[in-house]
């Protein structure tokens, strides 16, 4: 009997949605099916759009430039309004160690395509009026990358997927995979079972779990990050801001001004805070909002709006696990860090790639970089 379905992906997110579209516009019969209500309802939703290719890591950056296209271009192909803003990033420097860490991954990030470059502090101070002037050593700007809207962008995926043929089943939660000489038959939910030609676990925080069903034991640990957005104000800065400074009780930290003249700031406590507890805390505003105000006083008198709470599933070198994995028809496309939004198109597409057997050398390379048997001894430095 042949398969109902070519492709199941487990998980309707920031990855699975837009790995269902991809798989779509090759023609591949795919179900997607997640356990919330609508598309990117889990981590997706928590995400405060950041978008940026600037990363440590070859195969990280080859992935998001794909994806800063997709956002970049959306409207213009294919009519909806994502929210995308291209105000770039930059990234401070303080201190010789920072300073010296940017200025060392310049020649990788420009040989991957990269438009980034070193500013000095003048520069910096036009880019961002009113930072912090003492001890500016200036910083990484790329002003390619951007930010959009995590909700608008899961909806768009997901319109563009069902409108090529993709299904999609919601409040429907996987239960096992049935398995068979080495491969995986059917996905089994607690509202029915689907046989299928292939199966793609995008599980996000669950990815752990549902690997387990496949026999694989996969290092993903979620953990807890907060963010909040403040009222409105006139515009007066365009960048997201990234200070990759560490602080009692906290590593980095980033905010960036929106369209609507919100400000949108997140912080990576440290240690993490493992666990899937989305409830707000009372310690984050007094961690994050003296830094934030040290580096950028005019934010001095702005109130908090909303404080939120969601989950980075971690790997142990800060990069996501990609490709097949465990039994031959089964793929992970899993841990990314709190970054799932950023790479999720080009995640996407890559692994549709691999599916349907269009992989290139430079896939090949990205794909042996993030696999699962690999040594994790690396890490992402900017993470």
């Amino acid at each position: 009997m042949s398969a109902a379905w070519d492709v199941v992906v487990i998980g309707a997110g920031s990855v699975g949605t837009p790995l269902a579209m991809s798989l779509a516009e090759r023609g591949i019969r795919v179900l997607c099916v997640d356990e919330h209500a609508s598309a990117g309802q889990g981590n997706n939703k928590s995400a405060i759009g950041g978008i940026r290719a600037t990363h440590s890591e070859t195969a990280k950056m080859r992935l998001c430039l794909h994806s800063l296209e997709v956002f970049r271009t959306w409207e213009e192909r294919h009519g909806d309004d994502i929210s995308w803003l291209q105000g770039g990033y930059v990234y401070v420097a303080y201190d010789d160690e920072v300073e010296e860490l940017l200025k060392g991954m310049l020649p990788r990030q420009q040989a991957a395509g990269l438009n980034i470059d070193w500013i000095g502090a003048a520069r910096m101070g036009k880019l961002c009026p009113g930072i912090h002037p003492d001890g500016l050593r200036g910083g990484a700007w790329s002003p390619g990358d951007g930010s959009a809207s995590p909700m608008q962008a899961a909806s768009a995926f997901r319109r563009r997927a069902a409108a090529l043929g993709a299904d999609f089943r919601f409040r429907e939660r996987v239960t096992a995979l049935e398995t068979a000489g080495g491969r995986v038959t059917a996905v089994v939910t607690d509202r029915g079972r689907h046989p299928c030609g292939a199966v793609v676990n995008c599980a996000g925080s669950f990815a752990a779990e549902l690997g387990a069903m496949a026999g694989l034991a996969l290092p993903v640990v979620p953990d807890c990050h907060e963010a909040g957005v403040m009222e409105p104000v006139e515009h007066f800065f365009d960048p997201m801001i990234v200070d990759i400074r560490r602080a009692p009780g906290s590593a980095n930290y980033y905010f960036y001004q929106h369209a609507t003249g919100q400000i949108v700031f997140c912080i990576t406590p440290e240690p993490p805070i493992v666990g899937t507890d989305l409830r707000e805390t009372s310690a984050f505003l007094p961690l994050v909002a003296p830094r934030m105000v040290q580096l950028y006083p005019r934010l001095a008198n702005l109130k908090v709006r909303r404080t939120w709470r969601g989950n980075y599933p971690q790997t142990p070198d800060g990069s996501p696990i990609l490709g097949q994995a465990g039994p031959e028809n089964h793929y992970v496309a899993v841990g990314m860090c709190g970054q799932g939004f950023m790479l999720g198109p080009g995640v996407g597409e890559l692994l549709a790639r691999q599916i349907a057997d269009e992989l290139d050398a430079a896939d090949r390379e990205v794909l042996a970089d993030l696999r699962l048997d690999r040594s994790f001894a690396s890490e992402e430095a900017l993470k």
